[in-house]
This record gives C-alpha cells, structure tokens and sequence, in this order.
C-alpha cells in the first residue's frame, strides 16, 4: 500500500497478496501444532501425572487472557516503518522460535511448564494482530476468503509439525529415551518448527504492506457489509462508575465466597484458579471506577479494554457464547487426546511405556488428518456459506466436531481412530474462519484490533475453566460414568461432545450473512 490518499471503497486484493498475507500463520500454527500435540506427552515424560495436566495446560489461557487484549490495544495505537501488525509479528516470531528451542531441553517439569508460559505468550504477540490484519486489509466480501486463507495455511502448518514426530522416527530418529528425558523425534520437530516459524512470518513481514490508521478511516461505507447495510456498526457510550463499582463488588464477593466453599467444604484445589480469577476481575472493575469517576470516557489501557468490553456489539456478545463452548471442547481434545487414544487404542495409561509413546506418535498423525481436512475444507468453505449461510454451515460443522469426539469411543483400532479428525477437522475449520469473517464486519476500523483482543477472551477463559475443573470433574466420576465408557479421558471426550453441541445451538442466534 502506498502513502497516499486513499477514498471510496476499501479496494480488494489479488490473490497473491491475499496469500502473503495470510502466510505467516502457516510458521503461527506450526508452533501451536507442535505445543499442541507434544506438550502433554513432555509433561508426562517429566513426570506429571494426568490429572495435573489441565493445571499445567493453564499458562496458555492465562498468558492468552493478559497478552491479546495487550497487544490489540498497543497494535491500534502503532504505526512506524514496519507499519501497525508487523511489528508484533516481528517480535512474537523470534521469541517463539526460541521457546521452541528450549522447550524438548527441558530437564525438570516446572523448566518445561515456564517454557510454555514464554512459548504462549510468544504466540500470542504474533498470533493476534493477524486477525485484526485481515480486517485492516480486506473489504467485507473479501474476509470470508481471507480468513479461509489462513485456516488453509493453519491447516498445512500443523500437518507438518504434528507429523514431524512420526516422520523423524520413521527415519529411524528414536520415540524413546531413558526416563525424564524428551525423545530425540520430539527434539528435532521443535527445531525444525522453530526455524520454519521465523521463516513463514519473515515472508508475510517483507512481501506485504498495510494501510495508514488514516488510510483506513477515509475508506466509505461498505455495501456488502450487512451491519453497516443496515444502520451502521454499533457505536455504545461506556458506563459510569457506579457500574464498574457495583459489577466489581459483586463478581469479587461472589469469588471469594466460591474460594470459601472450595476451602470449607475441602474441594479440589484447581477450583481454587475460577474462584481467583473471579476476585482478581472484581478488582480490576473497583480499580476502574476510579479512574473513570469524573470521566467515563478517561483514556488509559484498563478503561479502554474494560470500556470496550462491557459495550461489545451485540453480535460479538452472541458470537462470544459461541466461541466459549467451541473452546471447551477444543481444549479438553489437547489435554486428553494422547491419554484417550493411548487407552482406547494401544490398552495403556501408563507413560514410560513404549506403547504410550507410540500412541503419543499416532496422536501427531490424527491431528495432521484433523488439520488436513481443515486445510482442504477452507478451500470451499467460503463459497459454501455464501451459498448456504455462515450461521448454518457453522452449526452444522459444529455438529460434525461433536460426532467426531463420539468417535473416539466407536472406534478402536490405529485406522479407525482417524475417523473422527473427519469431523473434528471440518470444526476445527470452520472456528478458524466463520467466526473472525462475521466479526470483523461488526467492528470499527479504529479497534479492530483491541476488539479481537477482546474476543480471545472467549478462546481463553473456557480454557481455563477446563484446566481449573476438568480434572476433579473426571476423579469424581472416574468409578461411575468413567467405568462405563472406558475410562476417564475416554469420558472427557463426551463432555467436549456436548460442548460442541452447546456451541451449534448458541449458533442459532447469532445473526450473521442475509442467506441466513
């Protein structure tokens, strides 16, 4: 893009710069991939057992939480050389390219989970602005197309990496070593990752350029935008103090009195993060009315993210139910994948055993199927819910993904088990794109980016909910329902079943393209 005056109509792109643009999340999903379907089995291998792992999967909803909403606020605010995205990808890619290198060194568990807290927090820095990128960059009609762009390139990046264990072992690179120590496949993965991590967002860094902050506020209207078609986007005035004091005081008490309950009633000590987390939100709320007392509309960091958080427009707030149960199925499929499929396929929970390292191999391949499938859908997935309607086709990809982890239960053997990455791919797809294409048409231009800070929200705190219940959750039914089906991560699956499920019928109400 050029420096100069831009009016009218947001111009769309070729497709060639459509692909530069979205490249850099090929390298993005890399690094999630290789975290993804790796760090639960790093983690055991150290020694953790199960039912710590969603406590320890807690440092990338947390450092999710604080640094997208960060990093969307200061990237609204930026521009220099590197122009207003490009510069967090610049950052993130070298700070996760060498979380990458230190993660497979880990020699004790609590090295490897601060690993993961810098790793995620890396991520996040490169990871968010690209979201708000396609927004900067692409008319409303263009979206669908771009964010299918980098679900294509999610789909091909996490392929690679959650292959590259099984690949290098096919090689004859040993899936085992001596006890406490990573196997050297997994090593080689996290290097060859983090170098093709750096690469991948060097090239969308150097092959794009973006609009000015003042480019992007003299576009016009755009008439294949349905909410600006009809009305325009939403504009709220944020609230008084007395709102932020009196929502504070209440969410604060009501966390204190749940980490009363947990102490009282001796519950398990994870509840202990929902309770916390409840108080420490209170908090923020107190402090904010102070700083907005004499003036609503104060501009600091807290009053914008909370301003802007309590007047989301309403499709972002239904959109956002919708997200939250996505993510709670998403996240018990990381934690739980590798100790389901350990069970259900090769008969083993027990994890210095070559069997479960061989599971945690096949695991890598059953996420490549996943992502696979998500690449190839994202090919058609625009046109399909031009044809169809965003609201249908993502409920019913939502569908499919809770068919999938029904799956995991129907079927038994190494083949069988690929089945349900079928409809877990298709879902997994579609939260990559449908989603992001509605949103961003919601969005004033000026906060495309603190808004979708805001909307990582609802990827984070289910993610967190699952990693501070789940595991209690699963020890209390362990001897009943667990039994039943097989077993507890077995179990777990079902309820990321039914939070698929959940998240299809919160679909219904979100209003979204006019074929809907």
């Amino acid at each position: 893009m050029t420096d100069q005056s831009v009016t009218g109509r947001k111009p769309a792109l070729g497709i060639a710069q459509i692909i530069n643009m979205s490249f850099g999340f090929f390298g993005i999903q890399i690094g999630f991939a290789l975290q993804n379907g790796n760090v639960s089995r790093i983690f055991q291998t150290l020694g953790a057992d199960i039912n710590t792992l969603p406590l320890l999967w807690l440092a990338g909803p947390v450092t999710g939480l604080i640094m997208q909403p960060i990093i969307g606020y200061f990237s609204d605010k930026t521009w220099g050389p590197l122009g207003r995205r490009r510069p967090y990808f610049l950052a993130g890619a070298i700070l996760t390219t060498l979380a990458l290198f230190i993660m497979p060194n880990s020699p004790a568990l609590w090295v490897a989970a601060g690993t993961l807290w810098i790793l995620d927090a890396s991520l996040n820095i490169t990871m968010e602005p690209f979201r708000a990128f396609v927004g900067d960059m692409l008319p409303s009609r263009q979206r669908p197309l771009g964010f299918s762009m980098q679900t294509i390139f999610i789909g091909a990046g996490a392929v690679m990496a959650s292959l590259a264990p099984y690949i290098f072992n096919s090689l004859g690179v040993s899936n085992t070593a001596e006890a406490g120590h990573i196997p050297e496949n997994v090593r080689l993965s996290f290097y060859v990752g983090g170098i093709a991590l750096l690469a991948a967002v060097l090239w969308t860094i150097f092959t794009t350029k973006e609009y000015s902050p003042q480019q992007l506020e003299a576009f016009g209207a755009d008439e294949d935008n349905i909410f600006e078609a009809e009305g325009g986007i939403e504009h709220a005035s944020r609230p008084a103090s007395g709102f932020f004091l009196q929502w504070g005081a209440i969410i604060a008490v009501a966390g204190a009195a749940f980490c009363w309950a947990v102490w009282h009633f001796a519950g398990d000590k994870q509840f202990y993060v929902m309770g916390g987390g409840l108080v420490f939100l209170g908090l923020l709320f107190l402090m904010n009315s102070l700083l907005v007392r004499d003036d609503p509309g104060a501009r600091n960091f807290l009053s914008d993210v909370l301003g802007d958080l309590t007047t989301m427009p309403s499709v972002m707030k239904r959109l956002a139910v919708v997200q939250f149960f996505s993510w709670v199925s998403l996240f018990i499929m990381w934690i739980y994948t590798t100790p389901a499929v350990a069970l259900q396929g090769w008969h083993t929970s027990d994890t210095s055993s070559a069997a479960y390292q061989t599971a945690g191999d096949w695991v890598g391949v059953m996420f490549a199927v996943q992502n696979g499938v998500a690449a190839i859908y994202a090919f058609v997935i625009a046109a399909v819910a031009r044809k169809v309607g965003t609201r249908r086709l993502h409920a019913f990809n939502l569908l499919m993904g809770a068919l999938g982890f029904v799956g995991y239960l129907v079927f038994g053997s190494k083949l069988g088990l690929l089945v349900p990455m079928v409809g877990l791919g298709m879902a997994w797809g579609s939260i990559l794109a449908l989603p992001y294409a509605i949103l961003a048409d919601a969005l004033p231009p000026r906060k495309m980016g603190i808004y979708m800070g805001i909307f990582n929200f609802f990827i984070v705190l289910p993610q967190i909910l699952v990693g501070g219940t789940m595991a209690p959750i699963l020890r209390t039914l362990e001897d009943s329902l667990g039994q039943t089906v097989g077993g507890a991560p077995l179990l777990a699956m079902l309820f990321g079943a039914g939070s698929f499920a959940l998240a299809a019928l919160a679909m219904s109400f979100v209003k979204a393209h006019h074929a809907d």
